[in-house]
Protein backbone atom coordinates (compact mmCIF):
# COMPACT_ATOMS: atom_id res chain seq x y z
CA UNK A 1 0.00 0.00 0.00
CA UNK A 2 2.95 2.09 0.64
CA UNK A 3 3.94 1.90 -3.49
CA UNK A 4 0.78 3.65 -4.09
CA UNK A 5 0.85 7.67 -4.29
CA UNK A 6 -1.85 9.80 -4.43
CA UNK A 7 -2.33 12.81 -6.05
CA UNK A 8 -4.11 15.63 -5.20
CA UNK A 9 -4.99 18.77 -6.96
CA UNK A 10 -4.80 21.71 -4.60
CA UNK A 11 -6.27 25.24 -6.18
CA UNK A 12 -4.41 27.94 -4.52
CA UNK A 13 -7.78 30.17 -4.44
CA UNK A 14 -6.90 34.02 -3.41
CA UNK A 15 -7.87 37.22 -4.51
CA UNK A 16 -5.72 37.45 -6.97
CA UNK A 17 -7.90 34.50 -9.09
CA UNK A 18 -10.82 36.13 -9.17
CA UNK A 19 -10.01 39.32 -11.21
CA UNK A 20 -8.53 36.87 -14.05
CA UNK A 21 -10.98 34.41 -14.76
CA UNK A 22 -15.28 34.83 -13.64
CA UNK A 23 -16.84 32.39 -11.13
CA UNK A 24 -17.93 29.02 -12.86
CA UNK A 25 -21.45 28.64 -11.79
CA UNK A 26 -24.30 27.91 -14.04
CA UNK A 27 -26.97 30.10 -11.19
CA UNK A 28 -26.05 33.73 -9.99
CA UNK A 29 -26.85 33.88 -6.17
CA UNK A 30 -27.59 37.49 -6.28
CA UNK A 31 -30.66 39.11 -8.39
CA UNK A 32 -30.84 42.37 -10.03
CA UNK A 33 -33.41 45.09 -9.74
CA UNK A 34 -34.65 44.90 -13.72
CA UNK A 35 -37.30 46.84 -15.63
CA UNK A 36 -40.11 44.31 -17.13
CA UNK A 37 -41.94 46.18 -20.54
CA UNK A 38 -45.15 44.60 -21.33
CA UNK A 39 -45.99 44.73 -24.96
CA UNK A 40 -48.49 46.91 -24.12
CA UNK A 41 -46.48 49.65 -22.25
CA UNK A 42 -46.91 49.00 -19.17
CA UNK A 43 -43.38 48.17 -16.65
CA UNK A 44 -42.70 46.21 -13.87
CA UNK A 45 -39.69 46.32 -11.76
CA UNK A 46 -38.82 42.42 -10.70
CA UNK A 47 -35.75 40.61 -9.62
CA UNK A 48 -33.68 39.09 -12.62
CA UNK A 49 -30.49 36.34 -11.87
CA UNK A 50 -28.17 37.98 -14.54
CA UNK A 51 -27.81 42.38 -14.33
CA UNK A 52 -29.84 43.74 -16.87
CA UNK A 53 -31.46 47.00 -17.36
CA UNK A 54 -34.59 46.36 -19.54
CA UNK A 55 -36.15 43.65 -20.23
CA UNK A 56 -38.94 44.01 -23.36
CA UNK A 57 -41.42 41.04 -23.94
CA UNK A 58 -42.50 40.10 -27.32
CA UNK A 59 -45.79 41.89 -28.92
CA UNK A 60 -48.41 39.29 -30.26
CA UNK A 61 -49.66 40.38 -33.56
CA UNK A 62 -52.49 38.32 -33.81
CA UNK A 63 -54.20 39.99 -30.52
CA UNK A 64 -54.22 43.20 -33.05
CA UNK A 65 -56.90 44.46 -35.23
CA UNK A 66 -56.53 43.96 -38.57
CA UNK A 67 -55.14 47.41 -39.67
CA UNK A 68 -52.79 47.39 -37.05
CA UNK A 69 -51.42 43.95 -37.61
CA UNK A 70 -51.43 44.93 -41.26
CA UNK A 71 -49.24 48.70 -40.39
CA UNK A 72 -46.99 46.31 -38.09
CA UNK A 73 -46.14 44.21 -40.55
CA UNK A 74 -45.08 46.80 -43.00
CA UNK A 75 -43.08 48.26 -40.53
CA UNK A 76 -41.13 44.97 -40.45
CA UNK A 77 -40.49 45.49 -44.38
CA UNK A 78 -36.99 46.85 -45.07
CA UNK A 79 -37.51 50.29 -46.45
CA UNK A 80 -36.58 51.26 -50.08
CA UNK A 81 -33.44 53.37 -50.98
CA UNK A 82 -34.67 56.73 -52.52
CA UNK A 83 -32.18 57.76 -55.41
CA UNK A 84 -32.07 61.28 -56.04
CA UNK A 85 -30.38 62.62 -59.02
CA UNK A 86 -29.03 65.67 -59.06
CA UNK A 87 -29.28 67.04 -63.03
CA UNK A 88 -27.17 70.34 -62.57
CA UNK A 89 -26.98 72.52 -65.83
CA UNK A 90 -23.51 73.93 -65.62
CA UNK A 91 -22.89 77.10 -67.90
CA UNK A 92 -19.52 78.04 -66.48
CA UNK A 93 -17.21 79.12 -68.96
CA UNK A 94 -13.93 80.19 -67.90
CA UNK A 95 -12.21 82.13 -70.80
CA UNK A 96 -15.06 84.94 -69.87
CA UNK A 97 -12.55 85.71 -66.76
CA UNK A 98 -9.54 85.15 -68.32
CA UNK A 99 -9.16 89.59 -68.69
CA UNK A 100 -9.91 90.05 -64.62
CA UNK A 101 -6.24 87.60 -64.40
CA UNK A 102 -2.83 89.97 -63.96
CA UNK A 103 0.03 88.65 -65.58
CA UNK A 104 3.00 89.66 -64.10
Amino acid sequence: MSSLKFLIQIRNLNSFSACITKPHRSIYVRTYPTVLANSDGSTITIRYQEPRKLIKLPLNIWTLSEAERKARLEDRKPKKKVKIVDDIEDSFDSKKYLKYLKKK
